[in-house]
């Protein structure tokens, strides 16, 4: 990874940061996308530890678009080289939750956030080929489903429907991605990390726990995946497929529905004013 520049977001806990500490261990430049505060500095230091070229953290709060636009111009002003872009950070509020503008949390975080700054950052992306775009989802997305209607605000709150659903629309985006960056020399591929030990995973229900897996994972054997798909030169041109726990995986059916793929990128470019 000598040479090459990451944006990883939620890298200041769980496998966000050994994903970070990693790459950067093995010469990556490793740029945080977190809030600041006490935590993300902790993680600066973790990182820097081990890192050959000094990490730093850009701040953002994913709740606010007005705050991702802000990420992405801070970062394109600072940067003119992108190579690997990890849409990492997660949500999980057991109560119905609004973003600042207004859209269910778990969509408006899981999905929409990263939507918008995929898209910001995708000109430089491809300025940068090869390069890579990571997306974390969950096994969780084959329970899931789109109610278009739910966007901004269930009637009646289920925390594990909406987390299902912003997963599902994680993984519809990482492939449709990977269809329009069709010759571009940029890779979209997508990841279940495992049952790992995080704090997103501590706020699940007993019974969703149990669906994921009888037992958690480390953090360290969670970020196993995203390291790979982030730094594994035989996987350079490899576009589209998911991967569970480092091994190519079947997703849902509901990810080969190009016209659901389609009506799911129509609303977000609309959802975070790109339309």
């Amino acid at each position: 990874m000598q040479g090459r520049r990451v944006l990883i977001t939620g890298g200041n806990s769980g496998i966000g940061i050994v994903a970070a500490a990693e790459l950067a261990a093995l010469g990556a430049e490793v740029v945080l996308a977190c809030r600041d505060g006490d935590k993300t500095r902790a993680a600066l230091d973790t990182v820097n530890a081990q890192a050959a070229v000094e990490a730093i953290n850009l701040p953002v709060d994913l709740a606010s678009l007005t705050s991702v636009r802000d990420l992405a111009r801070g970062f394109l002003e600072r940067y003119d080289r992108l190579d690997v872009l990890i849409n990492n950070a997660g949500t999980f509020p057991a109560k119905q939750r609004f973003t600042k503008d207004g859209f269910e949390m778990q969509m408006g975080v899981n999905h929409f956030a990263h939507f918008l700054l995929t898209h910001l950052l995708l000109d430089c992306l491809k300025a940068s080929a090869p390069a890579r775009i990571v997306t974390v989802t969950s096994t969780l997305h084959r329970k899931g489903s789109l109610d278009f209607d739910t966007f901004r605000g269930f009637n009646k709150y289920s925390a594990q429907a909406a987390y299902n659903q912003s997963k599902l629309a994680n993984v519809l985006f990482a492939v449709e991605l990977s269809h329009k960056l069709d010759g571009t020399g940029v890779t979209s591929n997508y990841l279940h990390p495992g049952a790992v030990a995080t704090d997103i995973i501590r706020d699940m229900p007993w019974i969703v726990r149990k669906l994921i897996g009888l037992a958690f994972t480390t953090p360290e054997k969670g970020a196993r995946t995203t390291i790979m798909l982030a730094s594994d030169d035989e996987l350079a041109e490899v576009t589209g497929r998911y991967y569970d726990q480092c091994q190519p995986a079947k997703p849902s059916p509901l990810a080969e529905q190009a016209a659901l793929r389609e009506c799911l990128w129509r609303a977000s470019l609309e959802a975070v004013g790109l339309a």
